[in-house]
């Protein structure tokens, strides 16, 4: 028996230390800047930075990796600090449940083994979460309120229309009130019971992806095996995500899905996260075709910032990807969907934000065209549709 403790105490201090040392080292891994802060941009393009009155971001793992949101980082994308740093009024924090070995853009199996469960344990979360997609999920929704709570008023948890008149209004006298939206990347997370999607509602999820990289339950991911459309749990799935006042990500799913989506969708959509096939041909991007069909639908498309979403160097592309949405359908129907701390490489961080400004500023944009996309579309799409 005292072999039996002692054995059961080192492999205890072994598992803490690994809580500890592990997950910070995968996160630095999978999430690299490729161009590390301070960033620094032309006066004229800081002014026009600073007058900017509503900055938001469409997508966001950051509730992935363990990491203390309401500290200031040296590893990942996004913190509570960074976005006070670059003036982001509205992070939408995205929660992914699953991720296949071998991930990749063009084919992945649902059997695939999940990379996501060996990092659930090495975080040291509770084992009820270790085999449980739904569980994952709504850990990290409390996780975000926890943070948020953290904050004591600083930062705001946007579920309804109210909550987003409300952030916008007192951050006209203190700007450092921040708030953020809670997506989920993969409706596998509801394992296949409509029940969860009640849950996922009341935990303060707005959003969400059907598919991510494998087909699932509701139909094919653009990366799956079938390209299937949406089956009739996907049609359920919808419809009741339109009764409660969810909105549906059409981002990573497959083209067919995307059609019978908007056939049948009472909410304007969205595609939080994307790149556009006239810019890289990629089965991951947006057609110009579906881009024409979101805007008819009153949706908004986020652009992402990584190379396999638009390609190398990444920021010309991230411009052009954005000015190809506003020649094709409008400037309103483009917002930032940068993928921030989801497995990407990126070119800065959530506080390189003024790099933006200054490229569109290069490429011609006017200013009001400039404010549009760096959080007034977002800012007009949810007070026109939150509930």
């Amino acid at each position: 028996m005292k072999k039996l403790l002692i054995a059961l105490g080192i492999f205890a201090l072994i598992y803490f230390a690994a809580t500890l040392i592990v997950p910070p080292y995968i996160e630095s891994q999978r999430n690299p800047v490729k161009s590390p802060p301070p960033y620094s941009v032309s006066e004229e393009a800081k002014a026009t930075y600073d007058r900017l009155g509503f900055i938001s971001d469409l997508h966001c793992d950051g509730l992935l990796w363990g990491r203390d949101l309401t500290k200031k980082g040296s590893r990942g994308h996004v913190d509570f600090p960074r976005m006070r740093e670059s003036n982001v009024a509205l992070e939408m924090f995205t929660i992914v449940s699953k991720s296949p070995a071998g991930q990749n853009m063009q084919s992945n199996s649902s059997d695939a083994f999940d990379n996501i469960t060996p990092l659930t344990i090495a975080k040291g979360e509770s084992p009820a979460n270790w085999f449980s997609l739904i569980n994952r999920t709504l850990s990290q929704s409390k996780q975000l309120a926890d943070f948020i709570d953290e904050e004591e008023g600083k930062a705001i948890l946007v579920k309804s229309k109210a909550d987003l008149q409300n952030l916008i209004e007192v951050r006209k006298t203190n700007p450092s009130i921040i708030g953020g939206m809670l997506g989920i990347e993969g409706a596998h997370a509801l394992e296949g019971d409509l029940e969860n999607l009640d849950r996922v509602y009341e935990a303060g999820v707005r959003m969400i992806g059907l598919t991510h990289f494998f087909d699932n339950k509701l139909g094919g991911s653009a990366h799956g095996q079938s390209q299937a459309g949406l089956t009739d749990f996907g049609r359920e799935v919808v419809r009741k995500m339109n009764d409660l006042g969810i909105f549906v990500d059409l981002a990573h799913c497959s083209p067919a899905i995307v059609d019978d989506v908007l056939e049948i969708t009472t909410m304007p959509v969205m595609v939080s996260h994307t790149g556009v096939r006239a810019v890289l041909d990629s089965k991951r991007n947006l057609s110009d075709l579906h881009i024409r069909k979101i805007a008819e639908n009153g949706g908004i498309i986020g652009i992402a910032f990584f190379d396999e979403a638009v390609g190398v160097p990444e920021l010309p592309n991230i411009i052009a990807s954005i000015k190809h949405v506003r020649d094709l359908v409008g400037i309103e129907y483009v917002a930032l969907g940068s993928d921030y701390d989801g497995s990407v490489a990126v070119p800065f961080d959530i506080t390189g934000f003024p790099l933006l400004v200054e490229g569109m500023m290069n490429a011609g944009f006017r200013e009001a065209e400039i404010r549009a996309v760096m959080g007034e579309n977002v800012k007009r799409f949810f007070l026109q549709n939150l509930r």
